[in-house]
């Protein structure tokens, strides 16, 4: 069931249940096509109004790779020209928002039962074997120093193989005695077009994905995060933009679960006074059980507005304060008076990136409360020991 609108998701879904289905949501075409890549479904029910990918192009995106699953596509804002084109395209049914709920149970019926009464499960959307080289798009050089498809559609195909592949690493964060504090959830994925954290939110970015990207990344960490020890903590990227979807505050979320042990890592690509109500909602945050970090501080991004707007738990150095910073008096004074400042605040201060023993040495020495880097672990799967 996919349908952006969360309340009706969970109506439809209940609908379903109720007469013995099991039911998987999405609130988005993008991370559908994740869920289905993963899983085999006896019908797509889906909404055709939602942004950065409707309903229609998910059918269109589903009949272009050959597979005849049934979907029945519902709407609010009926027209000939999506009818037309439903049918068109294989449409299994077109139903008009409100929908009566034995209607939506007989047209499920009708499409999983409509050919001889077998069910069509859907395989992978994508072949588990990675695709070659010589199958990936020409493409033009990121921000990122890789090269993104050319235009939307492949693009678009990139960043929904990304999705499929992604999965959660994660990187110790430790205190003066080198043990665990806590751990950095850090998305990778096995897309080569895409193949950094970086280039992934680039492209959402440009594909109005970011929602979808979001979802995925917190529902992975979420998952992953189940089986860490119960006194760590989960550290995990939230982009300015992620402030503005509402089910970054539905407390049905697995992450919400956990949100005592939570640290939301919120990155000024998009400038934080762009929020509306941002205190409200950082306000709504902490009374889930959500701490607050600014991360990325000495990148250019995170400035001391921040601070007063987020009043953060938590402050991240950025690595390129933390590289060789034993032998730069500069940054050494920098990160002194960034430490101080910190304190006064009542933040405490991460420093990220830490490689080596002389740069661990010189943070403590300046009065850093936790440090993350290689020097500890390297990122990896559920969960990497300390480096002792």
């Amino acid at each position: 069931m996919i349908d952006d609108d969360a309340a009706v998701a969970r109506a439809i879904a209940r609908t379903l249940t109720a007469v013995g289905h099991s039911v998987v949501v999405s609130m988005s075409g993008l991370e559908a096509i994740a869920v289905l890549g993963g899983e085999a479904f006896d019908v797509v029910v889906s909404d055709i109004q939602m942004p950065s990918f409707t309903g229609m192009e998910l059918l269109e995106f589903l009949r272009e790779r050959g597979l005849e699953v049934p979907v029945v596509l519902v709407t609010g804002d009926p027209s000939i020209d999506t009818a037309l084109r439903a049918i068109d395209l294989g449409a299994s049914h077109y139903l008009v928002k409100p929908i009566e709920p034995g209607r939506l149970e007989r047209a499920v019926d009708r499409a999983i039962h409509g050919r001889g009464g077998r069910p069509s499960p859907v395989p992978s959307v994508y072949p588990s074997m990675p695709p070659s080289r010589s199958s990936i798009p020409v493409a033009r050089r990121s921000g990122h120093g890789i090269d993104l498809p050319p235009d939307s559609m492949s693009l678009r195909t990139s960043f929904v193989r990304a999705l499929n592949s992604a999965h959660m690493a994660f990187q110790p964060i430790v205190d003066g005695a080198n043990d665990v504090f806590g751990y950095e959830a850090l998305l990778r994925t096995r897309e080569e077009s895409l193949p950094n954290p970086g280039a992934v939110l680039d492209a959402a970015e440009k594909l109005g994905a970011l929602t979808e990207l979001g979802l995925r990344v917190r529902s992975l960490a979420a998952r992953g995060f189940a089986q860490a020890p119960t006194d760590s903590l989960l550290f995990i990227n939230l982009h300015t933009r992620d402030l503005l979807e509402p089910a970054l505050y539905d407390a049905a979320h697995p992450l919400t679960h956990t949100a005592e042990r939570v640290v939301l890592e919120i990155t000024e690509r998009a400038a934080v006074t762009d929020i509306d109500d941002l205190k409200g909602r950082i306000t709504r945050l902490r009374s889930l059980g959500f701490r607050i970090a600014v991360d990325d501080l000495g990148a250019g991004y995170a400035g001391l507005s921040t601070f007063a707007l987020l009043e953060p738990e938590f402050v991240k150095l950025d690595m390129s304060l933390v590289r060789d910073i034993h032998v730069s008096q500069v940054r050494q004074r920098v990160v002194a008076s960034m430490i101080n400042l910190c304190r006064e605040l009542g933040h405490r201060v991460i420093a990220e990136g830490v490689e080596t023993k002389e740069e661990c040495d010189t943070l403590r020495g300046l009065g850093v409360d936790l440090l993350q880097g290689y020097f500890f672990a390297r990122p990896g799967p559920p969960f990497p020991e300390v480096i002792r």
